[in-house]
C-alpha cells in the first residue's frame, strides 16, 4: 500500500485555492494600464478605502484576530486616508466616500486569518505597484502613495512573520477549509466592489 500523502500546509492550501482569483484580479487592476492618471489613481484609492474601512472595522470589532498576531501594526486605513488627503480630498470628503456593504463572512478566527492573508499579501504586492506609481505619476509616500509602501522597510519581514504565524497554526481540515474559504471570498468581494466603483480594466 502506498503511503498517504500528508495534507498540504495552510500556506500551500491558501496559495493553491486563491491563485486563480488572485491572478484574475491582478490582470484587471489598472496600475499598469496606459490610462493610469492621477484621476484614476485617486478613484482607485477611494475604492480601496471603501473596502478596507468596513473590513478592518469588522475584524477589530469582532476581536477575532488570533493572539500572537499584532493587528495594531497591520492597520492600513489611516495611511489610505492620509494618501487621499494628500491627493486633494478633505477629511469630510473622505468620510463621505461610499463603503462596501458586501463583505466576506468573518465568524471565526480561521475566517479572520483568511481575510488577513489577502490583506497582507496585497501589502507585499504594493512594493511593485509603488515603483510603477512613482514612474507613471511621480508620487511617493509623502504625496499620495504611502499605502503602497505602508510597512516601508519592514514589508519583507512582516510578510515572513505572517507566513511563519500561519505555519505555526495547527489547524485541522475543517479549519483550514474555513481559512481558504474566507480568503477566496475576500478576493471575490473585493473584485466585485472595485468593479462596482468602475476602477477595473
Amino acid at each position: 500500500m502506498s503511503p498517504v500523502a500528508p495534507p498540504p500546509s495552510l500556506i500551500q492550501a491558501l496559495r493553491t485555492e486563491t491563485a486563480e482569483l488572485h491572478v484574475a484580479l491582478e490582470k484587471r487592476l489598472p496600475f499598469f494600464s496606459p490610462h493610469l492618471d492621477l484621476g484614476l489613481y485617486q478613484r482607485l484609492l477611494a475604492a480601496y478605502y471603501g473596502f478596507y474601512q468596513p473590513l478592518e472595522e469588522r475584524l477589530h470589532r469582532l476581536a477575532l484576530i488570533p493572539s500572537g498576531l499584532d493587528q495594531s501594526q497591520r492597520i492600513k486605513l489611516p495611511v489610505l486616508r492620509a494618501d487621499l488627503i494628500a491627493l486633494g480630498k478633505d477629511a469630510a470628503a473622505v468620510d463621505a466616500l461610499p463603503v462596501c456593504r458586501e463583505l466576506p463572512q468573518i465568524d471565526s478566527r480561521a475566517a479572520a486569518l483568511g481575510v488577513s492573508y489577502v490583506l497582507e499579501g496585497a501589502t507585499l504586492g504594493g512594493q511593485i505597484l509603488r515603483r510603477r506609481v512613482a514612474e507613471q505619476l511621480g508620487l511617493d509616500a509623502s504625496s499620495g502613495a504611502a499605502f503602497l509602501n505602508v510597512y516601508g522597510e519592514l514589508t519583507g519581514r512582516r510578510w515572513k512573520d505572517f507566513l511563519q504565524y500561519l505555519d505555526d497554526r495547527n489547524l485541522g481540515e475543517a479549519q483550514t477549509l474555513e481559512v481558504t474559504h474566507a480568503a477566496k471570498a475576500t478576493f471575490t468581494y473585493f473584485e466585485r466592489w472595485l468593479d462596482s466603483q468602475k476602477v477595473l480594466s
